[in-house]
């Protein structure tokens, strides 16, 4: 599940923070960095628990509901339908989502109200009671009920954002890429594996967790070069005009470029123009595109870098 778009992500925020914190271990720092990368895949677990959260909370509702109906001796009994979806409780009875709880505290035992009004936002849904209403009844139907419940109630859920953020700041910036893993993981869920189906691993790469150590280091310690380099590629440089982390941005892409020949220079220029999106000033993006463009050149051009860059190729829209 850790993948190097998120290493990138990972790999901005600790060499930002390394540079701008006045202790400069360089092995501590790589700890921090690893340890921040085992929070995203704590973060996907924990995402995944909120689902069954929900599914429990749904059953204690059903439960009262039906007891009410038997008490009363009147009244339709509600349906179990959602309180026993096939794929939430496949998902429940998990044995590897099971060991996790049994080895990291599970959040959402404490957050019962807030997983009540999550659960009866889902129940007013259109999404909701059109899957109640129908006569299909099979595990598909099920599964996607609960892609289109996460893509609708828990992506871009800003009350689920704020809850996740008191616990831990680590995941302030993973939820994004950790939701675009949840959804993968429930198409790919198969009825025939019940309880073993297997949860995306936390590398997806055995070479990704070499990849996230070897870019970190290569940035910091050969910090000075890839400065000289930038100069070196833009004589009128003026590193006093420049926003810091696009600084940070652009040594990491050097870092990748010189240190990873099998990664393509348009897929690096490409991956890091997003984060300064993200991360720096408005006008970033198309700033650094730029200069990475003339920095790659400037590089093949004095045998530093043995890659090529596809001539005439539009590889960024500068002004999305």
């Amino acid at each position: 599940m850790i993948n190097r778009e998120l290493i990138r992500i990972k790999a901005v925020q600790l060499t930002y923070a390394y540079f701008q914190n006045g202790n400069r271990n360089i092995d501590s720092a790589e700890k921090e960095l690893l340890f921040s990368l085992s929070k995203a895949y704590h973060l996907y677990n924990i995402m995944l628990l909120l689902i069954v959260a929900v599914t429990r909370m749904a059953r204690k509702h059903y439960d009262v509901a039906l007891a009410k109906v038997e008490r009363e001796g009147n009244g339709i009994k509600p349906s179990p339908r959602f309180a026993m979806n096939k794929f939430a409780v496949q998902l429940e009875e998990n044995e590897t989502l099971r060991t996790f709880c049994e080895e990291q505290k599970n959040i959402w035992d404490d957050k019962a109200e807030f997983v009540k009004n999550l659960f009866l936002r889902i129940e007013q849904s259109e999404t909701y009671k059109e899957y109640m209403a129908s006569e299909v009844d099979d595990y598909d139907t099920d599964r996607e009920l609960w892609r289109k419940l996460y893509k609708q109630f828990f992506q871009n859920n800003d009350d689920i954002s704020e809850t996740l953020e008191e616990v831990s700041l680590y995941w302030n910036d993973d939820k994004d890429v950790v939701d675009s893993f949840v959804i993968k993981t429930i198409k790919r869920f198969d009825p025939a594996k019940k309880r073993e189906q297997e949860l995306l691993p936390d590398y997806d790469d055995t070479e990704d967790k070499e990849y996230a150590r070897k870019l970190f280091r290569a940035t910091i310690m050969n910090t000075d070069q890839y400065q000289h380099y930038m100069a070196e590629a833009s004589r009128n440089w003026d590193f006093s005009r420049l926003a810091y982390m696009d600084v940070v941005i652009m040594q990491l892409a050097i870092a990748e470029m010189l240190t990873f020949p099998n990664i393509p220079i348009s897929v690096t220029i490409n991956e890091y123009v997003e984060l300064a999106k993200m991360y720096s000033t408005p006008r970033s993006g198309g700033y650094i595109n730029g200069m990475l463009d003339t920095i790659a050149r400037h590089l093949i051009k004095t045998h530093k870098m043995f890659k090529q860059i596809p001539e005439q190729k539009k590889r960024h829209k500068e002004n999305e």
